[in-house]
């Protein structure tokens, strides 16, 4: 689980929606990640624009140490991105949103998760199951049904039902090429998410947990974007000595609403190992399997 949190809320502050699913692990650094469906309805400033914004700042401040307190953490930077040029009138599926209301959706994710892959989630969320229900109203309260509906996309529970019908031809798979390789430093194969949430890992005498892949993960740093059947090699650190990490995109996945979430699969392998054209036969043989 790398998705902890999750929060729908206006931009004014009414807090519409809770969720948490997992307890935030400690001494470990998370992002919240803000996704803004809110109308720009910004009048012109006053003529204390000055001390307003000190201000606002002020209890900005405020509560977000506050906050970070409250789940022993601490903030050390704030990041202030410019705001993209998004066309909401585009007629691709992942730009499909029009915007309604003042909502704001926040979600407490590791670092190393792709972003613009959750935001493909929470875009589907927001157009699935908050248009419907602008504005924001305590009195009306998310169906169980479709909060179900919510948490398993967010949890990617499609992927993982589909990975769990595969586990053993894939398991099958994995231990025939992890004993084919393991002369050139390969020692484990991952399958992640559309998000590079990890699934399930294969490694020689369960060498690697979830858990340790969470780790792995972590100490790699910024994680590029991967188009289908390409892949990407990132070094990391894992029980404090290196550790290579080839990130693929297989290009097969599931569907969900018409949003198509490809699985990501990672090779774990000793430092200056020969991985030749691996990563394309590992995609082949499992494309096979879960395409």
């Amino acid at each position: 689980m790398t998705i902890y949190e999750l929060n729908i809320i206006s931009t004014t502050g009414f807090p519409y929606y809770n969720k948490i699913l997992k307890p935030i692990p400690k001494g470990v650094n998370v992002f919240l990640r803000f996704f803004d469906f809110s109308k720009d309805n910004r009048e012109d400033l006053p003529n204390d624009e000055a001390d307003l914004m000190f201000d606002l700042k002020a209890g900005l401040i405020s509560a977000l140490f506050e906050f970070a307190r409250n789940i022993d953490k601490k903030i050390k930077i704030l990041e202030f991105k410019p705001k993209p040029s998004v066309d909401y009138n585009s007629k691709t599926k992942e730009n499909e949103i029009k915007i309604e209301g003042d909502v704001l959706i926040t979600v407490t994710t590791e670092s190393y998760l792709l972003h613009n892959q959750i935001r493909k989630k929470i875009n589907l969320i927001y157009n699935d199951f908050i248009t419907s229900i602008i504005p924001l109203d305590s009195a009306y309260e998310i169906p169980n049904v479709e909060e179900n509906n919510l948490i398993d996309l967010l949890v990617d529970m499609k992927a993982k039902n589909h990975i769990n019908h595969k586990k053993k031809e894939l398991s099958n798979n994995a231990k025939k090429l992890l004993n084919e390789m393991d002369q050139y430093g390969l020692r484990g194969i991952v399958c992640t998410s559309f998000d590079l949430s990890p699934i399930i890992c294969f490694s020689k005498e369960n060498r690697y947990s979830l858990q340790d892949i969470d780790i792995i993960l972590r100490n790699i740093g910024n994680i590029p974007d991967i188009e289908p059947y390409e892949w990407k090699y990132r070094q990391s650190i894992y029980n404090s000595k290196p550790i290579w990490v080839f990130i693929i995109n297989s290009g097969v996945g599931v569907t969900i609403k018409g949003l198509f979430e490809p699985y990501y699969y990672l090779l774990l392998a000793e430092p200056n190992s020969y991985i030749g054209e691996f990563p394309k036969k590992l995609t082949s043989e499992f494309n096979q399997i879960l395409g």
